[in-house]
């Protein structure tokens, strides 16, 4: 038996990023500021920007904002549990993110009052199902996904007519705002592009790699060589290389960005030990 003293209504997962900061504005327009909260996990890999945008968006928004964080980074994460976080498995995210908000959620919201919002883009529809699964008994919505349907331009433009300066990785050229750009589930093109702009954070993402091998034993990586298609692992120190060689990536590579509050297909995340 749980007490929820304050008896929240709305509550929002708030990423830092321009989706769930669009997500937060539909909520308060159509429900208003009462009995509304943002709720942050801080992964303690984020963007050192991504603080001031938190700041910004909430005093704008006008509702409380909840910061959360297991205390542990990602590359710490992979290393207590043995396990190499990539587009195939993410405990960095299941862990840091999701069950952090999920134990909070049991904690303090009422599933039969409250509703979880989720900055799900409109063209990631198919993860509705399995994301309403996932956080039942709590009902889910999902306002980016209703129209005015917008594409990431378009949202970036509303924060600056906000009077609100979006995280400035999107100026950078990145899709998403999650954990400083480098992120395990996104695609070649996205860490092709995170090794451009941050060429030195990349080689210590590069080092952490081989040590998590060398300390665990498993020839395990966080990319897929995607040439020539075989699916074979491919380390980020390679990945590099051949960046640095101006090779040319396959023409069917992946560029999907990143989710992580979101379930992947197939990972019913319903831990909450």
């Amino acid at each position: 038996m749980h007490f929820y003293p304050n008896q929240l209504e709305h509550l929002i997962c708030f990423s830092g990023g321009i989706c769930s900061y669009i997500a937060a504005k539909r909520v308060i327009a159509e429900t208003g500021q009462a009995k509304t909260i943002l709720l942050y996990c801080d992964t303690k890999a984020e963007d050192p920007d991504t603080d001031r945008f938190l700041c910004q968006a909430q005093q704008f928004l006008r509702v409380p904002l909840i910061r959360l964080a297991d205390g542990r980074t990602p590359w710490e994460v992979f290393m207590s549990e043995r396990m190499l976080g990539s587009s195939r498995a993410d405990p960095c995210s299941r862990i840091l993110k999701r069950r952090l908000a999920r134990r909070w959620i049991r904690d303090h919201c009422d599933p039969n009052t409250t509703t979880i919002y989720l900055g799900l883009s409109w063209y990631e529809k198919h993860r509705i199902e399995a994301n309403t699964k996932a956080w039942q008994p709590w009902r889910t919505d999902y306002p980016t996904c209703r129209r005015p349907l917008l594409d990431l331009d378009d949202m970036l433009a509303e924060a600056l007519q906000d009077g609100i300066t979006p995280p400035r990785l999107y100026a950078l050229g990145f899709a998403h705002n999650n954990c400083g750009g480098f992120c395990v589930k996104q695609g070649h093109a996205a860490m092709r592009h995170y090794l451009a702009v941050f060429p030195h954070q990349f080689r210590q993402h590069e080092a952490r790699e081989l040590e998590f091998q060398a300390r665990t034993g498993k020839p395990v990586t966080i990319m897929r060589d995607l040439k020539p298609n075989t699916g074979e692992p491919l380390t980020l120190r390679d990945f590099r290389l051949r960046c640095e060689v101006n090779a040319i990536p396959h023409p069917a590579e992946d560029s999907h960005d990143c989710a992580c509050m979101l379930i992947a297909d197939g990972d019913n995340d319903t831990d909450d030990d």
